[in-house]
């Protein structure tokens, strides 16, 4: 963990540990189905527990992205973070809120109209040509994700010479357009089960520590995903404890933010973490 800072609406928001993103799903068919929230009481109830548990961000998303999941339009995807946004902000005024999108149209509503305050694209623009630039005029922040193809046919591009290698080398192409275009808070996330088949998953958190390079803050979204399912042979609701450990070797590795669906598990692997790891410096 290298401490980062994010400038927010102007305003300079200083971390020096690792950040715990929370995971608002508002629609109805996520791949972990706790993590949904679609009626105005779900959202408000997933909220209030995000804040509860101690949610540094939360990453409000309303176009499930999972594998086999309906195409939803961009009018449906701002409808739904439109009620979403409103609930939110109701109950949580002052939160962080990142905008789980790939299209730029709904990006800059949901920065511009909605209050979302970060953009985050798992497509590190590569399915909007207007997202990079949609970022740039907005002056937020932007975390970059690694995914080739779309959420419908992204695990037929996973073939890589080196997948540590080569993600290095998209993202870092990527990198030099944002920075060409002026946009200077980013953050950087390997893209854990997007177009990377189980075993490519793993080498990628085995070489976590590489992603320093950019130094940009490291984002890692392992929370309940196939990886660790179909590895361990379990189901998406028994998927916490591995999800944990993985997060916590994360940690060890460099992230900066755990993306997650499980707010106070993840708030207690950062806490454990920071205690061993401040603990050696006396």
């Amino acid at each position: 963990m290298r401490p980062f800072s994010l400038n927010i609406r102007g305003h300079l928001h200083e971390y020096n540990v690792p950040v715990v993103m929370g995971i608002l799903n508002v629609t109805p068919d996520s791949f972990y189905a706790e993590s949904r929230a679609f009626t105005d009481e779900e959202i408000a109830r997933r909220v209030r527990q995000l804040i509860a548990h101690g949610a540094d961000i939360i990453d409000v998303g309303a176009y499930s992205s999972r594998p086999g999941a309906a195409d939803v339009s961009a009018a449906e995807e701002k409808d739904r973070l439109k009620r979403g946004m409103e609930i939110l902000r109701s109950i949580a005024p002052q939160a962080i809120v990142s905008v789980d999108t790939f299209r730029a149209e709904v990006a800059r509503i949901a920065v511009a109209e909605l209050g979302c305050d970060i953009v985050n694209d798992i497509s590190g623009g590569n399915l909007d040509p207007e997202m990079m630039e949609t970022v740039a005029a907005l002056r937020c922040p932007y975390i970059l994700m690694h995914m080739r193809g779309t959420p419908t046919d992204m695990q037929e591009f996973t073939d890589y010479e080196d997948v540590t290698a080569d993600v290095l080398s998209e993202l870092g192409d990527r990198l030099q357009q944002l920075a060409f275009l002026g946009v200077e808070d980013i953050i950087v996330d390997p893209g854990f089960g997007f177009s990377k088949t189980m075993e490519q998953n793993y080498r990628l958190m085995h070489d976590l520590n590489l992603f320093g390079i950019f130094h940009r803050p490291i984002l890692v979204g392992v929370s309940r995903k196939s990886m660790i399912t179909r590895k361990l042979g379990i189901t998406t609701a028994d998927a916490l404890p591995a999800t944990t450990a993985l997060n916590t070797l994360a940690l060890d590795r460099g992230a900066d933010i755990l993306r997650v669906h499980d707010v106070e598990a993840a708030r207690h692997a950062v806490e454990m973490y920071t205690a061993v790891t401040s603990a050696g410096k006396h």
